[in-house]
């Protein structure tokens, strides 16, 4: 549009000079047809004065538009941003001509119309500061101005103090369970990576979590890296949402479950039909923190949660939710593999022996939950059986290598919440707490409290059972004894939420060890006290 309203104004100045120019000769050629004799000397160093002083103005004049066309440009080049908003503006400017000299004023075409400079609003992208950071509700966040790049610190710790009561009970102590710090972000739409490392661990400082998950779509995620394996309900709960200080004792029969549950691998998971089906498919090493595999034989774990509700708005079962998990591995007899440790998770006694395996590891699980306002209810099952092909030893007078039978465990955990406090309790999260004690306060929270209550009550157990057999040789007969032994606790919990990010737990178990594997010891009940006090960020 610049170029146009140029061009014309330039044409407007030419057809002026060109009008002069016709009016000069006009008038010589009209003096010659009439007759009228040429003027005299004087008379035309007069016309040739005035004509002097025309061709003056006239020259003042095209150096005012040349300046005017000059500014025009310099606004198009220095114009002002447009609004944060994006949205394209026009600013209508006005530029008067200055004023001619008298003589030239009816030579001069009139002055050109209002100038409309059209400015293009820039690329958000480049616009206002590269990051910004701050807290969103939940987390401390930094971030790219586009949200392409983002990573949150996260972490959290927990300090507890146990007593007991029992014969051979362990001391009373206190102690750091966890004190984990890490990060988590995403990388565009479609990467999500986290890293976890426990300062707390009895090892020194451990990587827990390192991944990297790619997210095509809800339906279809790849993640992989070293991180929890997709197995059981209360295995997928973090460890900052469990309802209880420890988990139940079926969590003893979980994958990897001496390295925290976690191992280095690869998993294929998604939520399809807005989460009323959810499914994970992954292979592990299965040997725990950062180690080789010894059998070439990963493991491979399977899990499945339906929510056949979940997508009817007014259904009351809305937040029911059933599934199941199943795993295979193998275990290695030359490398030391063995059975799970049945130490109780409360550190109270240990259930029963180690015996070495051999051959194929196969796990089950079946679990459902129920959430219906302030309650909870969640349930599990599990079973596990361990191949015990060719075990023994090879030194004098042993057994050799032999077949042993399998040593088959299962074990349950049943529990039960209710938030006193009437905040709604989440699957696997924390309560929005209305009233916190003190810090700050949620989206919607309605002032300074008690906190939110919690009661909780649990039965848990397990079994083992180990065949013994007898080896009739005639050197050296061998019998090997049978452990078949079961345990159960009862665990009474309050939880107290001072805030969204603190909390406050007290546990009361009684384990009732009613088999000892110990020779000469006697069955009896443990009483065990845990209180922990748990910040995360």
């Amino acid at each position: 549009m610049n170029s146009l309203r140029t061009w014309f104004v330039l044409l407007a100045i030419i057809l002026g000079l060109a009008g002069t120019s016709t009016r000069s000769a006009a008038q010589s050629d009209n003096s010659a047809r009439s007759g009228i004799q040429a003027p005299s000397a004087a008379a035309s160093k007069a016309e040739v004065e005035q004509l002097r002083q025309e061709l003056a103005a006239q020259r003042r004049t095209i150096e005012q538009l040349k300046n005017l066309v000059e500014q025009l440009v310099d606004v198009k080049s220095r114009a002002p941003s447009p609004a944060n908003d994006g949205a394209a503006r026009l600013i209508n400017t006005t530029y008067p001509l200055p004023a001619p000299a008298p003589a030239a004023v009816a030579e001069v075409a009139a002055p050109p119309e209002p100038v409309e400079v059209y400015q293009k609003p820039p690329d958000k992208k480049e616009s206002g500061v590269p990051i910004n950071a701050g807290w969103n509700g939940e987390h401390f966040f930094i971030k790219s101005n586009d949200g392409q790049f983002q990573l949150q610190p996260y972490g959290y710790v927990q300090t507890d103090y146990r007593s007991y009561i029992g014969d051979g009970a362990p001391p009373d102590t206190f102690s750091v369970r966890r004190g984990r710090f890490g990060f988590q972000g995403n990388y565009g739409d479609h990467y999500q990576f986290g890293i976890l490392v426990d300062a707390a661990a009895s090892t020194g400082a451990t990587i827990r979590d390192v991944y990297l998950n790619a997210k095509y779509n809800n339906a279809l995620q790849l993640q992989a890296g070293q991180f929890k394996e997709p197995f059981a309900q209360e295995l997928a709960a973090g460890v900052t949402n469990i309802d209880f200080v420890e988990r139940g004792l079926q969590s003893l029969l979980y994958p990897s479950a001496a390295s925290a549950f976690r191992s280095p691998g690869a998993v294929i998971h998604g939520d399809v039909n807005g989460g009323a089906f959810q499914y994970w498919a992954g292979a592990f090493n299965g040997k725990g923190f950062s180690t080789n595999n010894t059998t070439s034989v990963p493991e491979a774990v399977g899990r499945v949660r339906f929510y056949p509700w979940r997508n009817k708005k007014d259904s009351p079962l809305k937040e029911f939710a059933f599934g199941g998990s199943i795993a295979y591995s193998q275990a290695r007899g030359l490398s030391n593999e063995l059975t799970p440790a049945t130490g109780s998770p409360d550190a109270a006694f240990i259930f029963l022996p180690q015996f070495q395996a051999n051959g194929n590891v196969w796990r089950y699980e079946g679990e459902f939950t129920f959430l219906k306002g302030p309650w909870g209810f969640r349930d599990e099952y599990v079973q596990a059986m361990f191949d015990r092909t060719g075990v023994g030893t090879l030194t004098l007078g042993g057994l050799g290598f032999a077949d042993l039978p399998v040593v088959r465990f299962k074990a349950w955990n049943s529990a039960a919440t209710y938030l006193l406090t009437q905040e709604r309790r989440p699957e696997n999260g924390t309560p929005r707490i209305k009233h916190p004690v003190f810090g700050p306060e949620l989206p919607g929270g309605g002032g300074r409290g008690w906190g939110a209550w919690e009661l909780a009550f649990r039965y848990s157990g397990i079994q083992g059972n180990e065949p013994g057999i007898f080896f009739n040789n005639v050197f050296t007969p061998q019998n090997l004894p049978t452990f078949n032994r079961h345990t159960d606790e009862f665990s009474f919990g309050v939880n107290w939420y001072l805030n969204y990010w603190v909390r406050f737990q007290s546990n009361v178990s009684i384990d009732r060890l009613k088999q000892p594997s110990t020779i000469g010891a006697t069955p009896q009940n443990y009483y065990v006290f845990e209180q922990r006090l748990q910040y995360r960020f």
